[in-house]
């Protein structure tokens, strides 16, 4: 199975992006637009990962932190802080990352399986992870992430 999605993978480009000392990527076709961190307002009740709702053009995004929602703590917010615009089923969804590191051509053959010591809530959240000039880069499950509960472990 994990040969037949990477082959959905070849020839695709890769957002590379940072969250906290980590590199992770998602297909640039995905993304709709980046944007700075700007004024949201919270939702109470929701999930600790849903940061808040903004206004975009006119249409209401919710907010992720990313790196919460990979149990890796709260990201921290600064100057260099981008959101992901992606769609997910019809709606706008906003994924907080702390850096936009690069784009790379990826290659469905590169892709290694992710290692097996990870925390439950990040390798059911990965689809890999890919070597790109000395540096490991790992592939996020949006369909995962945005989709179903994560257990923590």
């Amino acid at each position: 199975m994990m040969k037949e999605q990477n082959k959905s993978l070849d020839h695709s480009l890769l957002i590379v992006f940072a969250l906290g000392d980590g590199l992770f990527g998602i297909k640039a076709d995905l993304i709709q637009e980046v944007v700075k961190v700007s004024t949201m307002t919270p939702v109470y009740h929701a999930p600790d990962y849903i940061i808040g709702i903004r206004n975009l053009r006119g249409r209401v995004v919710t907010l992720l932190d990313l790196q919460l929602r990979l149990g890796l703590g709260v990201s921290r917010t600064d100057a260099e802080n981008r959101i992901l615009i992606i769609e997910w089923q019809g709606e706008p969804v906003g994924l907080l990352v702390d850096r936009i590191v690069d784009t790379i051509p990826l290659d469905g053959a590169a892709i290694e399986q992710a290692p097996a010591n990870l925390p439950i809530s990040q390798e059911q959240s990965l689809l890999g992870v890919v070597r790109h000039d000395e540096r490991l880069i790992a592939l996020l499950n949006m369909d995962i992430l945005l989709g179903v509960e994560v257990q923590h472990a």
